[in-house]
């Protein structure tokens, strides 16, 4: 086999590294001497026996190297587990070679296939006929264990029942630990730190169903001290910026994950109080010690190559991207849950609704609700504004009635109101901004008057991302007689969210911009007004009866949720709240906080750069100009970086042109963004400013 690659690159393992071929070589006589293997692994290669399976079955370590590692012996590529270095330390280098951003970022170890070989041949036969691994379900566990083996069991159907028929207590687990890489959070609330020391999967005992039921991570070892986000020294700021916090990112920890479940999620409501039914309750809030290059490593997509080079992600005003726990959670949905949910009596109908009434307590409790009955599932943050409108507003807005907004809202906070004063012969009404871009709250109470019935404004601005005091704004609407509805999808993934002490009467979000799935959001509505609006959609799932002459409708959330709805991106959702809850909102607006203000003091100084929304109240949205350019040159330019932003008008247009632009550049952070990534950016941003 002729070899592609390039006449620079090494045709043998690096310097100081064994060759693959050896450590090949030792895996074969590993495992020419485990029970039941057959005794010629070389030479002969004579083919293994399986006791209780008629034939032989021709595998060995060696054949199966060959099958299938496309590589040429003594390559680069080559390696026992197929293509990748084979080395553990020597990664591929990426970006260099054709195809290489293709390959995983990290190497396949020497010993992944052996290791894995043994568990892909049938070792004995079912009672069928049929090879064991045909007609079982790795590790021999009923798959009715349900989303216990995530670290979040949703039902009591995902314990496995005593001989009476109950459900056992928990306990811990008597699994082994694997040698997963990621975090769990362990009975006392404290990280702990996988061993690689064994792959094993070890049944545990029926005390607790844990994730290592299914082969999935456990716990083992305690992550060691302490460590913090700031702990290399900042790049210089100017002189203007001087006022501003030296921050940097977190030198990489020997941590590996923060985490991906918690075990404190398997108590169940139902078991601690002795009823038969009930709702899990969250996980342990105990949070590890914030490490930006840990919580990176939870988010699989942040290693994706573009244009050679590691993805950097500033696109998060526009969507946010899913941790391992996420993604892993909405398989297992899929894999062992999926059913629609409410009207049936089947096992996984059961399942589903649980997981999916389970995911509306999460939201419920994450935004301070008073109860489940307060969160309807929409499609998004659009969805959820479009519903009120067209079921309150249509009831309750009339001619020469008002409805206020302000100037910085998203389109989708615009456009149904329009919409809603045309049909009804309602006016619009706007709170104007300042210069840095905050709302002057004595022009809204100018506004305000007893034709006031609602008023609707982002809690975070998605074009400016200016902070707006929602609080007094709600407040005043009251004073007025009118409704308030807080946007929020901009600001439940940067700051604590409590709607009781807001007393807003709406407050919607979009899963996508709280790192769980797009396709799903929240309405929040104070019941007593829930139970005064008429549905917006007609059909299943809000019903109680239907006659040819009469429906008598489902009460809320139901009445509001017809058909069959996202369910899966429902319990991802709820998937994502358990994340962000378990790193701790505080901690995720603290480190933000410092890191928009260190991107602000290296963004601001660029010649030719103009900040565009510049409060003093920020979440985390960077929105500027760069003169001599139009706004797709610039995100360009930081595409073929491997930088990701939005350039354009953000659905905001009316915010924009007040400050006489019709696009910006909107680089937008998040919590497993860096400085290094900032230092990224403007390095782009100053060598387009050094041409023109």
């Amino acid at each position: 086999m002729e070899s592609v690659l390039p006449h620079d690159v090494p045709s043998g393992p690096p310097a100081g590294l064994p060759d693959p071929s050896v450590l090949a070589s030792l895996a074969n006589a590993f495992f020419s001497a485990l029970p039941g293997s057959a005794p010629q692994l070389s030479g002969g290669r004579a083919p293994a026996v399986l006791p209780g399976v008629a034939g032989t079955l021709p595998l060995s370590a060696p054949v199966l190297n060959e099958v299938s590692n496309p590589a040429p012996a003594g390559s680069p590529l080559s390696g026992p587990g197929g293509t990748g270095t084979g080395v553990p330390g020597a990664a591929l280098p990426q970006g260099h070679l054709p195809g290489g951003n293709l390959a995983p970022s990290a190497p396949t170890h020497v010993l992944s296939l052996g290791n894995r070989a043994p568990a892909l041949a049938p070792h004995a036969a079912a009672q069928n006929g049929l090879p064991d691994n045909v007609v079982t379900v790795a590790p021999a566990l009923d798959p009715r264990l349900g989303g216990a083996a995530l670290g979040v069991p949703e039902g009591l159907g995902a314990q496995r029942p005593s001989a009476g028929g109950a459900p056992l207590p928990s306990g811990p687990s008597a699994a082994s630990p694997s040698a997963s890489p990621y975090y769990f959070l362990g009975d006392a609330g404290q990280p702990r730190q996988l061993s690689p020391a064994s792959q094993d999967i070890v049944v545990p005992g029926w005390t607790e169903v844990s994730a290592q039921s299914f082969g999935l991570p456990g716990v083992d070892e305690r992550l060691s001290e302490p460590r913090f986000p700031y702990d290399r020294p900042a790049s210089p700021a100017p002189a203007s910026a001087a006022s501003l916090p030296a921050v940097a990112v977190a030198q990489p920890a020997a941590s590996s994950h923060y985490f991906l479940g918690d075990a404190q999620s398997s108590r169940y409501t139902a078991l601690q109080s002795g009823k038969p039914h009930g709702i899990p309750q969250a996980g342990a809030s105990a949070h590890p010690p914030f490490d930006v290059n840990a919580i990176r490593r939870d988010f699989p997509i942040l290693q994706e190559r573009v244009n050679g080079r590691q993805l950097v992600w500033f696109d998060n005003a526009a969507t946010t991207h899913k941790p391992q726990a996420v993604i892993d959670r909405l398989a297992y949905f899929y894999a062992h849950e999926n059913s629609n949910i409410h009207r049936a009596a089947h096992a996984l109908a059961g399942r589903a609704t649980d997981a999916y009434e389970a995911a509306r307590s999460k939201v419920q409790r994450f935004i301070g609700a008073s109860s489940p009955e307060e969160i309807i599932f929409v499609r998004g943050t659009t969805e959820a504004i479009n519903l009120i409108a067209k079921t309150w507003g249509v009831k309750h807005v009339g001619d020469g009635d008002e409805i206020i907004v302000s100037h910085l809202e998203h389109h989708a906070n615009i456009v149904p109101w329009q919409q809603l004063a045309a049909q009804t012969g309602a006016k619009l009404r706007v709170i104007p901004v300042d210069d840095s871009g905050q709302v002057l709250l004595d022009e809204y109470k100018r506004l305000l008057n007893d034709r006031t019935k609602i008023v609707s404004v982002t809690q975070v601005s998605n074009a400016l991302g200016t902070v707006v005091p929602v609080k007094e704004i709600v407040e005043l609407a009251h004073r007025a007689g009118a409704k308030a509805l807080v946007d929020g999808a901009q600001s439940v993934s940067h700051m604590r969210v409590d709607v009781q002490a807001l007393d807003a009467d709406f407050f919607v979000f979009s899963g996508h911009k709280v790192f769980g799935p797009t396709g799903i959001g929240v309405v929040y509505g104070k019941r007593a007004i829930l139970d005064d609006m008429p549905p917006w959609q007609g059909g299943g799932n809000m019903i109680a009866d239907v006659t040819f002459e009469r429906t008598v409708f489902q009460p809320p959330p139901n009445r509001f949720e017809a058909g069959t709805g996202n369910i899966a991106d429902a319990v991802g959702l709820g998937a994502a709240i358990d994340y962000v809850q378990r790193v701790g909102i505080e901690n995720i607006a603290r480190y933000e906080h410092d890191l928009l203000a260190y991107a602000t003091s290296v963004l601001q100084p660029v010649p030719g750069v103009r900040l565009i929304g510049t409060a003093r109240d920020k979440a985390s949205v960077l929105s500027f100009v760069l003169k001599g350019y139009e706004t797709e040159e610039v995100g360009q330019a930081l595409n073929e970086e491997g930088i990701a932003v939005r350039s354009g008008h953000h659905c905001a247009q009316p915010i924009l042109r007040r400050f006489g632009v019709e696009a910006t550049v909107r680089p937008s952070l998040a919590f497993y963004n860096t400085c290094d990534e900032v230092d990224q950016l403007v390095s782009v941003v100053k060598r387009l400013s050094s041409r023109r």
